[in-house]
């Protein structure tokens, strides 16, 4: 056997074994390409990864800052006709990296910084059990500034919901106003829900997508071990991340079902406006609706959210070109914030476009990470071009309109 067939064998191997893709399925139409959100900017394109693991060029395939660059957005997979997803197979890839050998032989700038702030994450996590290295007592500042702070908020055990924050949300001032708006949602509806707080640790996403699949796992198992403590029959997380690594990861890596049922706020938000639970106030403007990749795409949670905008009176609401499983990614997914901030913000800024575009006033989205993104975005839009797109997560819009019993 040659040294290339040897390699070819192994990486394939590594490869189909790690993400469970099936990439000789490849037959090379290039549609994963034609879709993705960073194929214009990056040294190697989705259709090229895939001709380097089926030839085992493990050397090119590492020493390429695009393997780190791929934002997990999955639209790859979406366009493919044979169901191969790109992203799935570089997480993968990405294990490889971290092996010391490996890392020795970087002598990319772009990856050999990227790399380091990857590290820096990663002990974050490691030791802090977040994103950012707080102390695990910060992830419960939010709450400082809550109306009215619902009694049996914090570790209450034996409630029906337990709320899952999130790293973003709990950590990121900006982005605090996501649970204090669920917060009033769910004490207004009388819901029975508390929160894990210092308890809480990162859902595992960050860990995965960089290629850290073992230390992910005990953040996972941590978790698990928490919500059964607590006794809850629901866990609902505003964050898709979460929602979708609870929802597909835990129980496909953890080897088990879960014993409670997983829910991501919009599908609580449209079943408890269903139910006659919540009632909105009148809406005078025009809405348009990003899907989050990990929520919509990869998860398939597309009729709730649009669900709640038809709840809402008077509200005009209207579709981007690129919606549903189409929808572009904002670009603040797959750690690509961490290993080049450089990009996100011009991903977001041709994302912003599509909204402009539809001449909505209000771009909701249902993630954390989306609104951080394309509220800078638009902020720089506004600046330009004098135009004014207010950006907001469902949870927020809901609360502003809860309509109080007569």
């Amino acid at each position: 056997m040659t040294t290339v067939a040897m390699l070819d064998t192994t990486l394939r191997d590594f490869v189909n074994t790690k993400s469970q893709q099936k990439i000789d399925l490849c037959f090379a139409c290039s549609k994963c390409t034609a879709g993705c959100p960073i194929a214009h900017i990056a040294d190697l394109r989705p259709a090229n990864f895939l001709r380097l693991v089926q030839f085992g060029m493990t050397d090119a395939l590492l020493n390429s800052p695009a393997l780190w660059r791929c934002l997990g957005c999955d639209l790859c997979g979406a366009r493919c006709p044979n169901d191969v997803h790109i992203g799935a197979m570089l997480a993968s890839v990405r294990e490889l990296c971290w092996e010391e050998s490996r890392r020795a032989s970087f002598t990319d700038p772009a990856i050999v910084d990227g790399m380091g702030r990857l590290s820096r994450l990663r002990d974050n996590i490691g030791a802090a059990r977040n994103v950012t290295g707080d102390a695990a007592d910060n992830r419960v500042l939010w709450t400082q500034n809550l109306e009215r702070a619902p009694e049996g908020l914090l570790n209450r055990k034996g409630t029906e919901i337990v709320y899952f924050t999130g790293c973003v949300s709990a950590l990121f001032p900006q982005s605090y106003r996501i649970p204090q708006s669920f917060t009033a949602i769910l004490a207004f509806a009388h819901a029975d829900f508390t929160i894990l707080g210092s308890e809480e640790w990162c859902c595992g996403y960050p860990l995965l997508a960089a290629g850290q699949r073992e230390r992910a796992l005990d953040l996972m198992r941590h978790n698990v071990e928490q919500i059964q403590t607590m006794g809850a029959h629901t866990l609902v997380a505003t964050c898709p991340s979460c929602y979708h690594m609870w929802h597909h990861e835990y129980p496909a890596l953890l080897g088990a079902l879960l014993p409670f049922e997983v829910k991501h706020s919009t599908q609580l938000l449209a079943r408890m406006i269903g139910d006659g639970v919540l009632k909105l106030n009148a809406f005078e403007g025009t809405i348009t609706y990003h899907d989050p990749c990990d929520l919509g795409r990869k998860s398939h949670v597309f009729d709730a959210p649009r669900a709640v905008f038809d709840a809402i009176p008077s509200a005009r609401f209207i579709e981007m070109t690129n919606y549903g499983a189409n929808a572009m990614c904002c670009g603040g997914g797959g750690n690509l914030e961490t290993f080049d901030p450089t990009l996100p913000p011009k991903i977001a800024s041709e994302r912003l476009d599509d909204a402009v575009s539809t001449g909505a006033n209000v771009l909701v989205s249902a993630c954390q990470q989306c609104e951080r993104t394309l509220m800078g975005a638009a902020r720089k839009h506004d600046a330009a071009r004098k135009a004014r797109m207010k950006v907001m997560d469902v949870v927020e819009l809901v609360a502003q309109q809860i309509s109080s019993p007569s």
